[in-house]
C-alpha cells in the first residue's frame, strides 16, 4: 500500500511528566517511536498537524512517513491518548514497520450493500452492527485501509460472521487463528422491535370457519 500521510517530528531530550506538560502547554504533542530492532526515540509533534491528520479515518491504518531531522521513517499509529473531556491529544505511540515482519493492527469495517439486502429491501428488517473494527495481521505492504463487509445477500434473521469477510491477499483476521469458537458475529438483520412477521398460521382459516358454523347452529336453536 502506498504511503499517503507524512508527519513532521522533532526529537526531544526532556522526559517526565513536567516536560510533557510544558510541551502540551506549548500546543505540542509528546510521542515515542519504537520497534523494528531500533532504539525507542522520544518525539514531539505540533498539535494542529496531528489533530488535522486524525480527522481522516485512513490515518489510523495506513503506513505513515514520519520525518525526523530530515530522515523518513515508516511507521504506524499504535496507540493514541486523548484528554477525557477536552479536544486534546495527549500522547502518540508509533511503531516502526519492517518489510519482513508482520504487523498486528486494527482496521475499520465498511459495510456495503445494506439497502439492497433482501432482509431490508423485501422484508423491512433492520441491520445491527456488532463490530466496527477488527484486528488483522499482515505485512506492511499488504495493510488494507479497511475491510468490506458485503450485506447485499443477507436475509432476515441471518447473521454475518468474521469468516464471511473476503480478505485481501496476505491478510488474516487474528480472532480466526484461535479457532472456530472465535468466529464472532459482525452484523445481523432482524425485524424491528414491536413488529411481528406475517406468517400463515396452520389451521387458522379452519378455526374461523368452525366459529362461524357454531354461531349459525346457535341461531337455529334459538
Amino acid at each position: 500500500m502506498s504511503t499517503d500521510f507524512e508527519i513532521n517530528a522533532e526529537l526531544r531530550t526532556d522526559t517526565g511528566k513536567g516536560s510533557a506538560r510544558r510541551m502540551r502547554h506549548a500546543d505540542n504533542v509528546p510521542a515515542i517511536i519504537y520497534g523494528a530492532g531500533a532504539e525507542p526515540v522520544m518525539l514531539t509533534f505540533t498539535h494542529k498537524e496531528i489533530a488535522h491528520q486524525l480527522e481522516n479515518e485512513a490515518f489510523y491504518s495506513h503506513i505513515l512517513t514520519v520525518n525526523i531531522d530530515g530522515k523518513a521513517n515508516k511507521a504506524v499509529l499504535k496507540d493514541l491518548q486523548r484528554h477525557p473531556s477536552k479536544a486534546r491529544i495527549l500522547h502518540l505511540d508509533l511503531l516502526r514497520v519492517s518489510e519482513t515482519e508482520k504487523l498486528t493492527m486494527q482496521v475499520p469495517l465498511h459495510f456495503i450493500g445494506e439497502e439492497a439486502a433482501p432482509g431490508v429491501k423485501d422484508d423491512g428488517g433492520m441491520i445491527s452492527h456488532n463490530m466496527s473494527i477488527v484486528e488483522i495481521r499482515c505485512l506492511a505492504k499488504d495493510l488494507p485501509e479497511y475491510l468490506e463487509v458485503d450485506m447485499s445477500a443477507v436475509n432476515i434473521n441471518e447473521t454475518v460472521h468474521l469468516s464471511d469477510i473476503k480478505l485481501p491477499g496476505g491478510v488474516e483476521i487474528v480472532a480466526l487463528t484461535h479457532g472456530a469458537d472465535h468466529d464472532l458475529p459482525i452484523a445481523n438483520i432482524h425485524m424491528p422491535k414491536g413488529i411481528v412477521e406475517d406468517e400463515p398460521v396452520a389451521g387458522a382459516a379452519e378455526a374461523e370457519g368452525d366459529k362461524a358454523a357454531e354461531g349459525g347452529e346457535e341461531g337455529e336453536k334459538s
